[in-house]
């Protein structure tokens, strides 16, 4: 349903124009900021960038706004808190018949993280259900979708609350935290990279010019811009060690077998840095794509951020077309330095290990419009 109704290529194309009005409120809100001399947390604004189209997607309106930092705030500390708990190394996984003794705390705290989510779900839900109710006209969006599907007596079991609940979890956690780290780090890299900073804005002016705003359809002309994203998902892909997989049946793979029910990580973070696959892996360098042929789009295994074959992220076409957008608009519309702390002491780049891998300090910066 989530392919053929909200990351549908036809389904994308027809909502270019919010992905556009989301990123324009962003570079408004980054303008405001460099007017009143303020630094910009990169990933928080553009976590509630990705937060609001989500929403405006599924429910037709924002659950948040950049102006109310404590709210946008609020929602990424439950997603990041979220992240960490199902990434941190649990014994019950290994010791199954711990399990229900919770030896960690990780059951309790998920409960209580998803709980402060799912309130806010129910509510979009019930006022849905409400305004069915009521007569009022549909939204024909992803909920209504959902709802009428729900309400076929062949889906009454398919999609319950719980299930709507799980859905909308894994929909705004995966998709607002994931594509925010990413332009976070790019951010990072290219203030660690002057050259390739300079390299980038270049490219931008000579290709966009100063007097329009940059569209989708020009990111097919800016290799660099996109050399720059594959560089960032090769050092800081978004999910460390994807998420894990479990056979059916046990089989052989290079001569290891893996018992039925196993569960199996991929580590794509350890594949990035792999010396024997890239020239110096530790290294930021995004020409390393210029001209190469490698994709991040599941056909080549030296670069999987979202996965491959069938469970490959059903939202990537989504987050790929974000991720490209609001770094390049950061870039084409802002010149970035470091307040006078970060220029003394230099970025932190310590990460966060969890399902995503995010900054331990946030990336806050300063604007100055072009």
């Amino acid at each position: 349903m989530m392919a053929t109704e909200l990351f549908a290529p036809h389904r994308l194309d027809a909502l270019h124009h919010l992905r556009i009005e989301k990123v324009g409120e962003l570079m408004d809100h980054v303008a405001l900021l460099a007017r009143d001399g303020k630094p910009v947390n990169v990933g928080r604004v553009a976590f509630t960038t990705s937060l609001n189209l989500l929403s405006r997607t599924i429910f037709s309106h924002d659950l948040t706004s950049l102006d109310d930092d404590s709210r946008s705030g609020e929602f990424q500390e439950v997603v990041t808190a979220i992240m960490e708990a199902v990434g941190t190394p649990n014994l019950s996984d290994f010791f199954p018949v711990l399990a229900p003794a919770d030896l960690q705390g990780t059951r309790r705290r998920l409960a209580k993280l998803f709980a402060r989510l799912h309130v806010v779900f129910d509510a979009e839900v019930d006022q849905r259900l409400r305004a069915r109710d009521a007569g009022q006209p549909r939204k024909n969006d992803f909920l209504d979708v959902l709802l009428d599907v729900a309400a076929r007596e062949d889906g009454k079991d398919l999609l319950d609350r719980q299930t709507l609940r799980s859905l909308f979890t894994d929909l705004f956690a995966a998709g607002s935290d994931t594509s925010s780290s990413t332009v976070e780090w790019a951010m990072t890299e290219l203030l660690q990279n002057p050259s390739s900073l300079a390299k980038a804005c270049n490219e931008l002016e000579q290709v966009i010019g100063p007097r329009r705003n940059i569209e989708e359809a020009d990111i097919v002309r800016l290799p660099y811009i996109q050399a720059i994203i594959k560089e960032t998902f090769r050092l800081h892909p978004p999910a460390p060690l994807l998420l894990p997989r479990q056979p059916e049946a046990t089989l052989k793979i290079a001569g290891y077998t893996i018992p039925k029910g196993s569960r199996v990580f991929i580590n794509v973070w350890a594949i990035g840095r792999d010396k024997d696959v890239w020239d110096e892996p530790e290294k930021f360098m995004p020409e390393r794509f210029l001209g190469s042929t490698i994709d991040f789009r599941g056909a080549d295994f030296e670069l999987l951020p979202f996965g491959a074959g069938r469970r490959i992220c059903p939202g990537m076409t989504l987050a790929t077309r974000m991720v490209h957008l609001i770094l390049a608009s950061l870039l084409h519309q802002f010149k970035w330095g470091l307040p006078a702390e970060l220029e003394r002491d230099g970025i932190d780049m310590e990460d966060k290990f969890g399902l995503t891998l995010t900054k331990v300090v946030p990336l806050c910066i300063v604007a100055t419009p072009v």
